[in-house]
């Protein structure tokens, strides 16, 4: 079994590489002279396409820049790897998913001229595209359907944001409008439904609900959306000035807070309704369910009203003096009185608090003796109150779990004025200096933009979303196209996605970044048409087979004489594991689904709104839908996902990890889930290849890799179905061992129940390959 290396076996071994001195600077001294004087701050300039000696090899400009950097290193391409490498490699890519056999079989055998380019205009226009990118923004987008912190409430409007983006990239949405959109779409396009729900970028921010000190609570978000766009669309470490002049990049401290003057005045607003005529099948069931559930409660909740209504009064002042002082200045002043800062706290309080300002936390506190607001009628209205919030919890059924009616958007309040920003000494909330206005920073070209605001909205993020999608914007181009050479070559051009300041890594190649940083821009910002030219280049077609040549002239492969290998993404090894089992739902959005969980993860928790942590969606089908679906709880991320490196919502997650632990083995060897998956596959593969063994490893082989099994690789598994068989009969016959047979299958003649299980676990193991985890 020589092609098949466990993870359970790499997992028991670390690999250390010494790299020397004079190696790591191998791919610098060909660039070197351009590295130096390229900045990331000037203007794109259109550099002229390299000449080569080897000019058959290019078949995309790309692939110009890429040979220059190797015939000056004496090197030379790899021959491209063969096409069911690239229909597995490329679908990987841009799916996430794996090609079925008849896709690689046709392909194979497709000799036109354009099979490639047919090829890819498949892969581009398929939904499964805009799965597969959105996952990729949706970690810089800090995304999840929760809060975070103790309480990690539910966010029942976020899956709409998810699925906008998911449709942005099927639609092929120019990323100059993407951008806007997701900066400012409630002021750039007022009537725009979409463009309101895309303000959920800002909105993915983690957020404690609990925080007594409204005004501080304002800074951290405000802190959190500028770093994110920082980062995210100017690949800038803009947080390291908060606190102190930045160390290596001339942005100082009063930079990053005139940058954040841009989200002064933002606020954000959970519960827009719908526009009418709008609601999907979800919004019209969850409305239904919601019915249900309302109609067979009234009784108990016009109870609980009356309650509310004794006790609202006291309440609300009770929970408002628990705030800190500058917070209680704006709760508690007249409305008539309210200047920006204080209209924004108070929507803030009621966001958070509620109508009610929580009855029930009230009545809990002061029914105690000894509470300053107790008296002799409260603990009795407390016990009523625990009565009736028990005998609602027998409804829990009925209550839908996901979904809303709403939309979550960013909003302005309906005013122009912005609460004042002032920079902070140290970075520390209660230490303001000076007063600034909106201004980009000169690290970025300190372009003079122009502010106007309209009779709802300061206008601030309209002028930065202009700014950040422009043209003439140094950055902003260059930073994504370097993204998505990322997300198809391992490493960026530039190495470091989150920062192009000097203490990032410098270009492997600055002429190619601006190349495709030029051409992304005048092919309308279509990321569609910069992966077709990326996918469709000699660079992407060559083979990852190791060569002795290049790991010594270029240990690190910064050149790209050979294409690198890649592990499979968390989300890619299930979805493509729920693929190869035949088992996956291709469902596209909706809210966020729950597939079983160890229930020990969840004994007892809820969240702050009494919304359940994990509860397991009814609908079975609904376990298999892809990874991208799955609720992402930020104080419970789904356990199978969790050991593979995926992204942290906590802030944007710029490149995903690559470890290698026993947890990992662990997981797909031990996991009911994956072994009820390679039930399921093996009875795939019996129904489709037959009684034959032969047929079935061949069959098993097409699916998970792409390719058919060398024949020591046969020998070897026709050996160890022996073997196991042997062994689960041993098992059967003292009676301990409940045999895992194949599910599915259609002629149960096909399948003797010992060797099928055998045949079970043969799966189980080849599809813990690394041959199956990773992209090659």
């Amino acid at each position: 079994m020589k092609k098949i290396a466990y993870l359970a076996v790499l997992s028991c071994f670390t690999t250390v590489v010494a790299i020397a001195a004079e190696e790591n600077k191998v791919g610098i001294d060909v660039a070197k002279a351009s590295s130096a004087k390229w900045s990331p701050y000037v203007a794109v300039a259109v550099p002229p396409v390299p000449a080569v000696a080897q000019k058959a090899w290019v078949r995309k400009p790309i692939d110009a820049f890429i040979l220059a950097q190797l015939e000056a290193k004496g090197l030379k391409p790899s021959p491209d790897a063969d096409r069911a490498t690239f229909i597995r490699r490329a679908t990987l890519d841009t799916w996430g998913l794996l090609p079925t056999p008849e896709e690689v079989k046709a392909f194979v055998n497709d000799k036109s001229p354009d099979a490639y380019e047919k090829l890819v205009d498949r892969l581009l226009a398929s939904h499964h595209f805009g799965e597969r990118q959105a996952r990729r923004w949706l970690d810089l987008a800090r995304y999840a359907d929760s809060s975070g912190f103790q309480n990690d409430n539910t966010r029942p409007n976020n899956w709409r944001y998810r699925d906008y983006v998911i449709s942005a990239f099927n639609q092929d949405k120019p990323f100059d409008r993407f951008i806007k959109e997701q900066v400012a779409g409630d002021e750039l396009y007022p009537d725009s439904q979409e463009a309101k729900i895309a303000t959920g970028f800002l909105a993915g921010y983690p957020d404690n609900a609990n925080s007594r000190d409204l005004v501080q609570r304002k800074y951290q978000i405000a802190t959190d959306i500028t770093d994110t766009i920082g980062e995210t669309f100017l690949a800038s470490t803009t947080g390291c000035a908060r606190c102190h002049n930045h160390k290596t990049d001339k942005l100082s401290q009063k930079d990053y807070f005139q940058l954040q003057a841009f989200f002064a005045n933002t606020s954000f607003d959970q519960s827009s309704p719908l526009a009418k005529g709008t609601e999907s099948a979800w919004d019209k069931r969850f409305a239904e369910q919601q019915a249900k559930y309302r109609a067979a409660t009234k009784e108990i909740r016009d109870k609980q009203r009356v309650i509310d209504d004794k006790y609202r009064d006291a309440s609300v002042k009770y929970q408002k003096e628990r705030y800190l002082t500058d917070s209680r200045e704006a709760i508690f002043k007249p409305e008539k009185e309210w200047n920006a800062l204080d209209r924004w706290v108070n929507f803030r309080h009621k966001t958070v608090a509620g109508a009610d300002g929580g009855v029930a936390g009230y009545l809990r506190e002061a029914s105690k003796e000894g509470h300053p607001q107790y008296s002799a009628d409260k603990p009795e209205a407390w016990k009523e109150y625990q009565k009736l919030q028990a005998e609602l919890r027998k409804f829990d059924d009925l209550r839908p779990v996901s979904g809303s009616v709403n939309i979550t958007t960013a909003t302005e309040l309906g005013h122009s004025d912005s609460p004042p920003t002032f920079v902070r000494f140290g970075g520390i909330h209660e230490r303001p200096l000076e007063e600034v206005q909106p201004v980009i920073p000169a690290l970025w070209g300190g372009d003079k933009i122009e502010i106007k605001p309209t009779a709802t909205s300061s206008g601030r993020r309209t002028a930065l979303a202009n700014w950040l999608s422009s043209a003439n914007n140094p950055l902003t181009a260059r930073v994504y196209v370097n993204r998505v050479w990322a997300q198809l070559f391992d490493k960026g051009i530039v190495p470091t996605p989150a920062d192009f300041g000097r203490a990032g890594e410098k270009p492997t190649n600055p002429e190619l970044l601006d190349y495709l940083a030029d051409n992304f821009v005048k092919n309308g910002w279509s990321v569609k048409k910069l992966q077709r030219d990326i996918l469709l280049s000699s660079v992407y077609r060559q083979s990852s087979a190791e060569r002795p040549d290049v790991a010594k002239a270029d240990p690190q492969n910064k050149l790209l004489a050979v294409y690198p290998r890649k592990r499979l993404e968390a989300e890619e090894i299930r979805d493509a594991l729920l693929y190869a089992s035949g088992e996956l739902n291709d469902k596209v959005g909706g809210p966020g689904v729950f597939p079983p969980i160890n229930q020990a993860l969840v004994s007892g928790a809820a969240d702050f709104n009494g919304d359940r942590a994990w509860v397991v969606s009814k609908d079975k089908d609904d376990w298999n839908r892809r990874s991208i679906y799955i609720f992402s709880r930020r104080s419970l991320p789904y356990p199978l996902l969790s050991n593979f490196d995926p992204a942290n919502p906590s802030q944007a997650h710029h490149k995903r990890d690559v470890t290698t632990t026993p947890l990992q083995a662990l997981t797909l060897f031990n996991s009911d889930i994956t072994v009820n998956w390679s039930q399921a596959l093996a009875g795939r593969v019996i129904n489709e290849a037959g009684k034959d063994e032969n047929a079935q490893i061949s069959r098993l082989y097409q699916i998970l890799f792409s390719r058919e099994p060398s024949k020591a690789e046969s020998a070897a598994l026709k050996a160890f179905l022996v073997k196991e068989e042997a062994a689960v009969q041993q098992k059967v016959a003292d009676g301990k061992f409940e045999a895992a047979v194949p599910l599915g299958v259609k002629d149960t003649r096909l399948v003797n129940p010992v060797r099928g299980a055998a045949f079970v676990d043969l799966v189980h193991t080849v599809a813990n390959s690394n041959d199956f985890a990773y992209r090659f």
